[in-house]
């Protein structure tokens, strides 16, 4: 069984007085905690009730996460909904070029993934984030203009690149705020966006559809890309000016808070922000050689293929049933409640049991099941199909918890967020490669398509499952060679323990040999 509480990465966090040039590489949170270590808002600490000091920070930070990636979610998906509303007719789409509107998207996510690396340890990182989601907003306002395939191609380009920040900076500011065991439910909380989105989509889909293109009047689809576009640029702007860039800055947090907090996740031995020490190349080629950074990325790959496939064809699939647009569009909507039933199934299993691997495997079985209804099943069987187009959506739920995993189990400032691009790439990845298999060719019934979903998941199950045995064997051997050293007479903390230096600074997960992975 893995850890399943923050003691099982460590016990506590002793006090150490560390010597200015010490500190000069030790994360801003040990500095502003240094700078108060003798105020009063060091002193009685135990008066601070981190229940509620958690449901003041999940109010504050976490309805703002789950705007941005509904509205992410959303901004993408709008194509799926465009395509049953006119637009490949409007734009005079042949062949493959819807597909390849689908994929560039992700492709322009995932070449900006790398200088995101970079930029993410430059610059504040909520305003970074703010920053993009105000961008990507105007950037789906102006899909609106598009009049040919190059135009529109062009529109979701930017789209994604400005997207792009958007995995690795939830992943790095949710794991600011809470310790390891916490963070999977939040993780989960905000990933909810995602089957909101499917829900908000289809409804909105349908409302557009109503509104008859007319000389002087904009087709349904432009006036969707327009509005969502603007909401979008609103909640950008709100991240800007809400949501701060670490603990430390928080205007709404007392000095006690403050503190409190920081002593409370310093049992992640990941850090909060440490721009002193720079981008270490070191650290990228220690990700690079990094067995569970690439069983990581294999997994998030074979995922989201499955994602891929949802996002972008699943109101087609859906019509090609012999469903009319508009009611294709509704019957969509149920996909986001199969989404958000399994993302909070896992959040709130791996916060009471732990075992982050099984919660993944239990939601890859149903979405395998789906694959086998949509593949298999007569087209005559429309009930039988569009169950297996529900269960397929089952599929996204373990997404947070491989980002949840990211940033839980890999520690080094530069690592973590060169980790995080791949983890968050990867998943561009696997969006790239699901809609291709939809060939123009296959239509109506995809079949292929729809095997791949299936081949997938299986292949995720298993890569998860290596993943797991990875952790249980790096912890196995971290706890023997600790044993032997306290039994050769070394000097230093228990097994378990760490001092504040070691919390804070910045360490990678493989240089720093008190650090033990959850599973």
């Amino acid at each position: 069984m893995g850890p399943s509480s923050d003691k099982d990465a460590v016990t506590n966090a002793k006090e150490t007085i560390v010597s200015p040039s010490e500190s000069l590489e030790l994360d801003a949170a040990w500095t502003y905690l240094n700078e108060h270590r003798d105020t009063s808002a060091a002193a009685d600490l135990e008066t601070v009730d981190l229940s509620s000091l958690r449901t003041k920070i999940d109010w504050h930070i976490v309805p703002l996460m789950f705007l941005c990636y509904t509205l992410q979610f959303l901004d993408k998906v709008i194509l799926n909904y465009a395509a049953v509303m006119g637009l490949p007719a409007d734009l005079h789409l042949k062949g493959n070029q819807f597909s390849n509107i689908a994929t560039f998207l992700f492709v322009g996510l995932l070449c900006f993934e790398v200088p995101n690396v970079y930029l993410l340890q430059r610059l504040p990182s909520a305003k970074w984030l703010g920053a993009n989601v105000t961008l990507w907003g105007i950037a789906t306002a102006c899909g609106a203009a598009a009049h040919s395939y190059r135009t529109i191609l062009v529109s979701r380009v930017f789209l994604g690149i400005f997207e792009a920040t958007i995995g690795p900076s939830l992943m790095l500011i949710s794991s600011q705020w809470y310790t390891k065991s916490e963070a999977a439910p939040r993780f989960s909380f905000w990933y909810l966006g995602l089957g909101v989105g499917q829900i908000v989509g289809g409804l909105v889909s349908y409302g557009f559809q109503n509104i008859v293109p007319s000389e002087g009047r904009l087709a349904g689809w432009r006036i969707m890309f327009v509005v969502l576009g603007v909401i979008t640029v609103v909640v950008g702007l709100a991240v800007i000016l809400v949501l701060p860039d670490t603990p430390m800055k928080a205007r709404w947090l007392s000095e006690r808070e403050k503190v409190a907090l920081l002593r409370h996740v310093s049992v992640n031995q990941t850090g909060i922000e440490n721009t002193k020490r720079g981008f270490r190349l070191k650290e990228v080629v220690e990700a690079v050689i990094d067995m569970q950074v690439w069983l990581l990325l294999l997994s998030v790959v074979l995922s989201s293929v499955s994602s891929g496939v949802v996002t972008t064809y699943s109101a087609t699939l859906i019509r090609n049933l012999g469903y009319a647009p508009k009611k294709a569009a509704l019957m969509n909507t149920p996909s986001g409640a199969v989404s958000i039933f399994f993302t909070l199934f896992v959040g709130y299993g791996i916060r009471k049991q732990s075992h982050r691997w099984a919660w993944i495997i239990a939601c890859i079985i149903p979405a395998i099941l789906g694959g086998a209804l949509m593949s298999f099943l007569p087209t005559t069987n429309r009930s039988g199909i569009l169950a297996g187009i529900y269960l397929v959506n089952a599929v996204v739920a373990p997404l947070p918890i491989f980002y949840n995993w990211t940033v839980s189990n890999i520690a080094g400032t530069t690592k973590r967020a060169f980790a995080a691009a791949i983890i968050s790439g990867s998943f561009s990845l696997g969006n790239i490669i699901g809609p291709q298999t939809f060939r123009a060719k296959d239509a109506p019934e995809y079949r292929p398509a729809k095997i791949a979903v299936m081949a997938t998941q299986a292949g995720c199950a298993v890569t998860t499952f290596a993943l797991f045995l990875w952790y249980v064997w790096r912890n196995k051997t971290r706890d023997g060679a600790e044993k032997v050293r306290k039994g050769d007479g070394g000097e230093g903390a228990e097994v378990g323990e760490v001092g504040e230096k070691e919390a804070w600074s910045g360490l990678t997960d493989w240089e720093n040999k008190k650090f033990r992975y959850v599973y």
